[in-house]
């Protein structure tokens, strides 16, 4: 059952402010060559999986700000535990997605925030403070402050602009033929941005993004934005993207249909 629009009013004005909790904390932070930590050296990953004062700040500040105003709410985040509510409403929280580009300094970072409503994200954000951009989707419409975004028309691969954040993520040979198959196709490929790039798609710039080992937490706040702009977001499979993994989203249906035919030969 959809949320109330007044509802959905009033946990949007929530989500701005703990935007603006979480930039509290993470922007004095940014280019100030703070400690860095590797996750990865913990699990004995290979990947360095980078993490740093700002990550963990601006999660709390916002997990602490949701506990005192929604305790009831539940809370999905990177850095800290799951905290299950007695509502079927969690917040789904990435302080800083794209650490890499935070530590060296590119403002193609933000903090992504979802509202879930027990089925799926309902409301999304992604605010890049440094830059002063804030996306915001409701599944329904998007807008990058009070400018409705649109994605661009792209009938086919040929035509299109595709992203992805690194190749590293193709952690197989099948995953890494897969989407070298389609970028072969691409009009134009580019690595780098994070969410960033899924913003690119809802505000007409870039045509698809083409990932695969998502969190969670990195596209839930991604999909009301990219829907609400007109665009589609699923796994490779064509199937509901929420639960991260393999992920494409694309600004033109047609496109996405092309991209998913791609992926599966």
């Amino acid at each position: 059952m959809p949320l109330p629009t007044d509802d959905l009013h009033q946990y949007l004005a929530f989500a701005h402010r703990l935007a603006d909790a979480a930039a509290a904390q993470s922007l004095p932070l940014f280019r100030s060559h703070g400690d860095i930590e590797d996750k990865a050296a913990a699990t004995g990953g290979r990947r360095f999986d980078p993490v740093t004062a700002a990550d963990r700040a601006a999660e709390t500040a916002m997990r602490d700000l949701i506990a005192a105003t929604y305790p009831d709410h539940g809370i999905l985040g990177e850095e800290h535990a799951r905290v299950a509510g007695t509502s079927p409403l969690t917040w789904v929280l990435d302080p800083i997605d794209g650490t890499r580009a935070f530590i060296t300094g590119l403002p193609l970072w933000g903090t992504l925030i979802a509202l879930n409503d027990g089925e799926r994200p309902v409301l999304g954000m992604m605010d890049q403070p440094f830059t002063r951009e804030r996306f915001v989707g409701t599944g329904q419409a998007a807008w990058l402050g009070e400018l409705p975004l649109s994605t661009r028309p792209c009938a086919s691969l040929a035509e299109a602009r595709l992203m992805c954040t690194t190749p590293e993520m193709f952690t197989d040979a099948a995953e890494w033929q897969a989407f070298s198959g389609v970028a072969r196709r691409a009009r134009l490929v580019r690595y780098g941005g994070d969410c960033y790039a899924y913003c690119m798609v809802a505000a007409g710039h870039v045509d698809a993004v083409v990932e695969a080992g998502l969190q969670p937490y990195d596209v839930q706040a991604l999909i009301p934005i990219i829907e609400g702009a007109g665009g589609i977001i699923t796994s490779w499979t064509g199937d509901d993207a929420q639960s991260g993994g393999r992920v494409v989203a694309c600004g033109d249906r047609r496109l996405h249909a092309e991209i998913l035919a791609a992926l599966a030969a």
